[in-house]
């Protein structure tokens, strides 16, 4: 079936700093035609005065502009200016996300992630892209490692100094911030200097940063893959160890976009492990202890997982009117009074449940579920090498029955 856009009323047009003279001969017949034209100041100022539509410049925050624009559906010919490419964490993706793919229509512009690409001659393929614009500046560490190149869209002329601070702190300060101003424009400028020697000076509020990931010669790069080292969390000893946390995350199998309850959380391992997977992996961490739900907070920053929630208070009371998870991972509280069957009841179809038991009294339940329920008993022990006088012998640490089970 062939569709057509004669119809939109919606037109999403993107802009670079190179203005209207910019813009293709069909971009610019959008803004012509239309009757209503939202951007912001910038954007608006290239346009020529000879346009008759109507100006709106954003305002701030930008949530009553949309509803405006979304009021005004198939009422009026509306144009909306956007940086670059609009559909690339541009207004485009949150315009477009509740319309028709036919009511629109997206005229691209060249995006700054392109240009910053072109200008360093990286592929752009090869390069990971990361906003920074109202989102949380810690989500970089969980892409840092040696050789990686980044693009972050700055959220002012502070972020640069705040991401060389932030990769000296990781281990990352031999790392080369190139930071772009207006780029594409009359006034493009270029700064380039490693994150340990960045002075702090205040750049242009339109800047983006690219660079390379050096890691310093004392650091240790962590890896995505589940199992990170112990010592990379802080923690008062209530927290689920690597080799059983590794073990315990191939189990519940993250898949991009899905989202885990890690109930009992402790430490947070579980959780911040499973975001670290894929960025678009979601977590909500549930701990009854205060000082315990302050640290997972602590941990999921400092590992580069920042978005992950963490709710306070005694499960499953604090279950209700959210989301069902993809999987769920109880670490604690086993054998509390009817958690298991409300873990049960809102996973979602398909989903994946993990518990890991410790005690006599714990295993006794998952022997239980499993006879209802299904699914698998594994039994895991690990021992570590420790030294006995001269030489070395095993440790054993105390075994963790595991019940792995998936909902039909």
């Amino acid at each position: 079936m062939t569709h057509t856009r004669s119809n939109h009323w919606l037109t999403i047009v993107g802009i670079g700093e190179d203005g209207w003279e910019g813009l293709s001969v069909q971009a610019k017949q959008a803004v012509e035609a239309a009757e209503v034209l939202y951007g912001g100041s910038r954007h608006l100022s290239h346009i020529p005065m000879a346009v008759n539509a109507t100006r709106v410049a954003w305002p701030s925050p930008l949530a009553p502009a949309i509803n405006e624009i979304l009021e005004q559906r198939g009422q009026r010919k509306v144009t909306v200016l956007a940086s670059g490419d609009p559909m690339l964490h541009g207004v485009g993706v949150t315009l477009t996300r509740t319309l028709n793919n036919e009511e629109y229509h997206v005229i691209p512009g060249v995006s700054a992630f392109s240009l910053a690409c072109a200008r360093m001659g990286w592929p752009v393929s090869e390069v990971t892209l990361l906003s920074l614009v109202h989102r949380p500046i810690e989500q970089v560490v969980r892409h840092l490692a040696p050789g990686q190149r980044l693009v972050l869209y700055s959220e002012d002329g502070t972020t640069p100094a705040a991401i060389a601070r932030l990769l000296t702190n990781a281990g990352y300060s031999e790392s080369r911030l190139h930071v772009f101003e207006n780029l594409g424009g009359a006034n493009e400028e270029h700064r380039s200097e490693l994150a340990a020697a960045w002075i702090g000076e205040l750049c242009g509020n339109l800047n983006l940063i690219a660079l390379i990931c050096a890691v310093d010669a004392t650091a240790r790069p962590l890896s995505i893959v589940p199992g990170l080292p112990d010592e990379a969390f802080e923690t008062d000893g209530q927290f689920t160890k690597r080799e059983v946390r590794a073990a315990t995350l191939a189990r519940l199998a993250p898949l991009a976009g899905q989202m885990l309850w890690d109930v009992g959380a402790g430490t947070g391992t579980i959780g911040i492990e499973w975001m670290r997977v894929h960025p678009s992996c979601s977590c909500i961490a549930f701990e009854e202890r205060e000082d315990r739900a302050a640290r997972i907070t602590t941990n999921a920053k400092r590992l580069g997982v920042p978005s992950l929630k963490v709710i306070q208070g005694q499960a499953p009371a604090t279950f209700a009117e959210l989301p069902s998870p993809h999987a769920i991972f109880i670490g604690g509280g086993v054998g509390d009074e009817g958690l298991f069957e409300a873990c049960w009841e809102r996973l979602a179809s398909g989903g994946r449940l993990v518990v890991n038991a410790v005690t006599i009294e714990s295993e006794s339940c998952l022997a239980s579920w499993h006879r209802l329920y299904g699914g698998e008993l594994v039994r895991i022990q690990v021992a570590r090498a420790e030294p006995i006088g001269p030489a070395y012998g095993w440790r054993q640490t105390m075994p963790i029955t595991q019940w792995v089970v998936t909902k039909s």
